[in-house]
């Protein structure tokens, strides 16, 4: 891949890493994806005090419909009991299918929560953060991720070209949503934006929006409503 393509595109990832944070919270919230790693460092902050509760949050996306046959909370759980968290500590929602979803989720199923940490993968930081803030704002949320260097420590599951195309449609996300109360408005350095036009012309559109509307997103459900839909696993402890 050039040299230029990586740079721009380590840029972005940077960028939306640098939003990282932790703090003694009243639960965290990992919004599951295809890296597992996600689910480790969330392991991490258990062990270290940051929450009594893990609540794990993702059905299918549109990587992992393809990936496992379980719900991607399913998948984490396996992993969080691997990595030594108690039972009795996780907290499942099977339903979710993006960002929008899995503050909603968490919305209903902690509603006593005031500070809660968000954990998800480093180049989906600032949206997740956006997106607590647009859709719970009654939370002090702060946004965390494992510690993950572009392009050398991406995910084998997309690899480089996938994760681009997943941070070229983020930012796009990232401008457009707030018009529709997605996520709360942003302004992106023009250092950014100049890197995400240059990754969309050199062809890395694969997660982009294109042409539609900003109600046709993939939050569009969970923003009509808020909340889940009825007869859905909203959520359930694993003992």
């Amino acid at each position: 891949m050039p040299t230029e393509t990586l740079r721009r595109a380590a840029e972005i990832w940077n960028y939306f890493a640098s939003f990282r944070g932790v703090a003694v919270s009243d639960a965290i919230v990992v919004c599951c994806s295809y890296d597992l790693r996600v689910c480790d460092h969330a392991c991490d902050l258990v062990a270290a005090g940051v929450a009594d509760t893990l609540l794990l949050s993702g059905r299918h996306g549109s990587w992992t419909r393809h990936l496992w046959s379980d719900p991607e909370a399913e998948v984490f759980r396996e992993r969080a009991l691997a990595n030594g968290v108690p039972e009795n500590r996780i907290l499942l929602e099977t339903e979710a299918t993006n960002f929008g979803e899995n503050i909603a989720y968490a919305k209903l199923l902690l509603p006593a929560a005031r500070i809660v940490t968000f954990v998800t993968k480093p180049n989906s930081l600032l949206r997740a953060k956006l997106t607590a803030a647009a859709q719970w704002p009654e939370v002090v949320a702060h946004v965390s991720c494992p510690d993950l260097e572009f392009p050398d420590e991406v995910s084998e599951v997309i690899g480089i070209w996938g994760v681009i195309n997943e941070m070229v449609g983020d930012v796009e996300r990232i401008m457009r949503y707030p018009d529709a109360g997605y996520q709360a408005e942003h302004e992106l350095p023009p250092a950014i934006v100049d890197d995400w036009r240059f990754l969309r012309e050199a062809g890395f559109t694969h997660h982009s929006m294109s042409d539609r509307s900003p109600a046709a997103g993939p939050d569009a459900r969970c923003r009509r409503s808020n909340r889940p839909e009825a007869g859905g696993r909203a959520g359930r402890r694993t003992t």
